[in-house]
């Protein structure tokens, strides 16, 4: 342990933009919004200043596939698994990284980088669930996810910015694919599920026809409000109030639409996080965690599932993540919003230590790495090894709990309180009393 370009790429899929289909998909998992004015409320400065400082916040960088921790933060240089790419020595004495990632290599005293994961799932749709909920499945119930808990806890479901967004330029990815269409927001309820934007950046389809006067259109929502809470309310039904919640969520976003246009940044923040489509998505979710997001997890499909020619791929994905890394600490550091917004950067698991037949790296849950900076996280800190050649934990093994019961405590959240659930069995948002890992926590 040591202290210390207006270029768009898609992936090819047709579904890269939020239309009215896919749009309410997710909303039907997501939080009620105000109808207040966008433009109004912001255009306010003191209430502006004040709606980025309030809370924590939190940027989830999915990297979905799972990333090699060798190409990454845990290089084993010279070694027969440690791959051709080296390492490079950090701005922390002694602590080495990828060759690959050589800016997040002058600020590695920012990050807390974690090289003793050790989890059970060894399969993407079984990791993705562990590691974005925090806990495996306990049928019938379904845990929420962490953006989800986080919105609940830390979020102001009256404002019109949704509080937890998934940025997601690629629809397709397999497994991700799959996760993507179960139930997200679990027992909180519909209103804390994400809002699902990408590809183009835009969100079509939310302008009132110019044949409806404001007044009409006023009127004609104050109507379909009444009838529908009222039937809601009547029947009890948690259809309607799913609907309900769906419905206001798109008033809000009526409101906030300018957040979605990547066009409105500037063009020199867009060129420094590059061109890609996850580079792109990052910069946007800097964007909405400074105009009142709480949660925003930004994804890609599953690029890091590297069966076949694994370094090849990762000379393209990790020198992508090292800029992106680099360009999104330091701007939230400028901006004064480091201290209250947590980053991390993972995936499901890690690779194998040992090269397949196809020149690629598998699954491999026994011993892997990831990285968080920022909000509740002490910086210049590597938590845990591994052995020489990177196949068992040796020292500071941590699980998926250990790291929810940290992201929890970080932000500022009780990781052991129970959630209420009258007439269901007891859930607790870290089970087992699972520590937070102590040497990382600000």
């Amino acid at each position: 342990m040591i202290r210390t370009s207006k270029q768009r790429m898609t992936c090819g899929s047709d579904e890269h933009t939020v239309h009215r289909r896919l749009f309410l998909q997710g909303s039907l998992a997501a939080s009620a919004a105000s109808v207040a004015s966008f433009n109004g409320l912001f255009s306010i400065p003191a209430l502006a200043e004040e709606t980025k400082r309030q809370g924590k916040r939190c940027i989830l960088l999915w990297l979905c596939g799972a990333p090699s921790q060798f190409e990454m933060w845990d290089p084993k240089p010279g070694t027969a698994t440690g791959g051709p790419f080296g390492a490079i020595q950090t701005n922390l004495p002694g602590v080495q990284i990828s060759s690959l990632m050589p800016k997040c290599a002058t600020m590695m005293d920012k990050l807390a980088v974690i090289r003793s994961m050790s989890t059970k799932p060894s399969e993407h749709f079984q990791g993705i669930d562990a590691l974005t909920r925090g806990d495996g499945p306990r049928p019938p119930f379904t845990r929420p996810i962490l953006g989800s808990v986080i919105a609940k806890q830390l979020g102001q479901l009256d404002s019109p910015v949704p509080q937890f967004v998934l940025l997601d330029p690629c629809p397709e990815g397999n497994e991700f694919k799959a996760f993507k269409a179960g139930n997200w927001a679990g027992w909180l309820g519909a209103e804390y599920g994400p809002v699902r934007a990408g590809g183009d950046y835009g969100i079509p389809n939310i302008e009132k026809l110019d044949s409806i006067t404001d007044a009409d259109h006023a009127d004609r929502e104050a109507l379909r409000r009444f009838f529908s809470k009222k039937y809601e309310l009547d029947q009890k039904s948690n259809a309607a109030a799913s609907h309900n919640a769906a419905f206001e969520r798109v008033q809000g976003l009526m409101s906030c639409a300018p957040l979605f246009d990547m066009d409105s940044l500037p063009e020199d923040d867009r060129q420094r996080y590059g061109g890609g489509a996850f580079a792109q998505h990052a910069l946007q979710a800097r964007h909405l965690i400074e105009n009142g997001s709480t949660f925003v997890m930004v994804a890609n499909g599953m690029p890091w599932d590297n069966h076949v020619y694994q370094h090849e791929m990762h000379q393209m994905l990790v020198p992508e993540l090292d800029n992106v890394l680099y360009q999104l600490v330091n701007d939230l550091e400028e901006r004064g919003m480091l201290d209250d917004t947590l980053v991390i950067a993972m995936g499901e698991f890690g690779r194998t230590p040992w090269m397949n037949e196809a020149r690629g790296r598998d699954h491999y849950p026994n011993a892997w790495s990831l990285a968080m900076a920022g909000g509740g996280i002490r910086g210049g800190v590597v938590h845990g090894a591994t052995d020489p050649l990177g196949f068992e934990v040796v020292e500071g093994k941590v699980d998926n709990r250990n790291l929810f019961a940290t992201i929890f405590t970080a932000l500022g959240v009780d990781p052991h309180d129970e959630y209420d659930l009258p007439g269901l069995p007891t859930f607790h948002r870290v089970e087992e009393d699972a520590a937070p890992i102590l040497e990382v926590l600000a």
